[in-house]
């Protein structure tokens, strides 16, 4: 199944996704006062995830003193997302159940399980949005393989020069 998905443009906004969270309650995506960011992963199977993942709970003290809201979200059922989350002792907000049209909304790319026991449905590949204060998309990246993902370390140096530099949104042509 192809479903078209369309990127989303830097500057503009992202798209309304509400999805629940762990621990109760629900979670719209990338709002929030001052700047927030959206870390898409595939899901519990996924042991690059839980790599990636650890490293940005190592991290997320000095993302907030940043000043930067984080939140992680899969399509994962909310048992996984909750065991998960759990198991691996994330302090970020942890959000489930994103749907296929919703992973299409966030322009992001949606791959089909290569067994059972991978994961029973479509899930997302990785997609990490910043939203800045103004509600404007600054940073968009999209993955269509797990490998590919941005350096945790480069992305806080790089918010705090964006910060501190008032730099603009790059990339809002073509």
């Amino acid at each position: 199944m192809t479903m078209p998905t369309q990127k989303l443009e830097a500057g503009g906004t992202l798209p309304s996704v509400t999805v629940p969270q762990v621990g109760g309650g629900e979670i719209e995506l990338g709002r929030g006062d001052g700047w927030n960011a959206v870390v898409v992963y595939r899901g519990k199977h996924c042991p690059i995830c839980k790599a990636y993942l650890g490293d940005l709970n190592n991290k997320l003290g000095d993302f907030r003193g940043a000043g930067v809201n984080v939140v992680a979200v899969s399509g994962d059922p909310q048992e996984k997302a909750e065991t998960e989350a759990r198991e691996e002792g994330w302090t970020f907000p942890v959000a489930y159940g994103l749907t296929v049209d919703q992973m299409a909304a966030l322009g992001l790319y949606v791959s089909d399980p290569r067994s059972p026991e991978e994961t029973d449905r479509p899930f997302p590949e990785p997609g990490l949005f910043v939203v800045n204060p103004e509600g404007r998309l600054q940073i968009v990246d999209v993955s269509n393989a797990p490998f590919s993902r941005p350096d945790l370390g480069m992305l806080l140096k790089g918010l705090k020069f964006i910060q501190e530099k008032n730099y603009p949104i790059r990339g809002t042509h073509g």
